[in-house]
């Protein structure tokens, strides 16, 4: 099997968020899969699967199958069209999780996902939020997979410390942190230690919750954002209303092949 690690929401290697795709003909067993994505160590593995003129998709950090991830989207959808030939524009992927997620290409190279919007509600504070971020957030919601906590500044985003232990005791599979932007109309960051990964560099499916909710307060559906993890990356928005457009560019990192001689296959 080929193997290919491509960064994620950036136009350049090093920044953005990492993601290995491994194109098959058929699934394997999904124990395989996993122990393939913990072997990668990297935020996520993206399994793709052509079929009938679309690619099944599924994800896995190095512990666990997730429901949706933007960014290993944007490195699936880069390999289907530089690597493995696609003939248009626009590519259909199909998750047994999420559904039918679109990624179209313009002709510089961006690429557009298409996600369902996350149906998130403001939830009171839990035990711990403050000790485990350091900040008291201003608000609190809960969406599908994670929380979103609300602070004042991008300040307190870029210089937050959070104590991962406690983070790790809060049931989802992890927490969105998020202020309004000196120069971008918001920014956020992503701790996920439920599932494997301390911070997420660039987390495309977190941007189903910030974007209605910054929709909401900023009175626009068309933002730019930054992750500012130590890694960062730059996202293009746009709110649909029950879909969200999120845009972003990648790069070809490494091509690798998995040995056959392992008997795993």
């Amino acid at each position: 099997m080929t193997l290919y690690h491509i960064d994620a929401f950036t136009d350049k290697l090093f920044a953005g968020n990492p993601a290995v795709v491994i194109p098959l003909e058929h699934w394997l067993d999904e124990g395989l899969m996993q122990q393939i994505a913990m072997e990668n160590n990297q935020p996520e593995t993206a399994f793709i699967v052509p079929s009938n003129g679309q690619y099944h998709i599924r994800w896995f950090t190095p512990t666990v199958e997730v429901d949706l991830c933007g960014h290993a989207t944007i490195a699936s959808a880069y390999a289907v069209f530089n690597i493995l030939g696609h003939p248009s524009n626009e590519i259909e992927f199909f998750s047994h999780r999420s559904g039918l997620l679109k990624v179209r290409r313009n002709d510089e190279g961006l690429m557009t996902l298409n996600f369902p919007v996350d149906v998130y509600q403001q939830v009171p504070m839990l035990d711990g939020m403050m000790e485990a971020f350091g900040h008291q957030p201003k608000e609190a919601y809960r969406g599908k997979t994670d929380y979103m906590l609300v602070f004042d500044n991008e300040d307190q985003i870029r210089n937050m410390k959070p104590d991962m232990r406690k983070v790790a005791e809060i049931e989802c599979r992890g927490v969105i942190v998020t202020a309004k932007g000196n120069e971008v109309d918001f920014v956020s960051r992503f701790f996920g230690p439920q599932t494997g990964g301390d911070e997420d560099p660039v987390t495309g499916s977190a941007h189903t919750t910030l974007t209605p909710y910054w929709s909401k307060i900023l009175g626009k559906n068309d933002h730019v954002a930054l992750q500012v993890s130590p890694r960062g990356g730059k996202l293009i928005l746009k709110n649909l209303g029950e879909r969200i457009e999120i845009s972003g560019y990648a790069s070809l990192y490494m091509t690798g092949t998995l040995s056959s001689s392992t008997h795993i296959l």
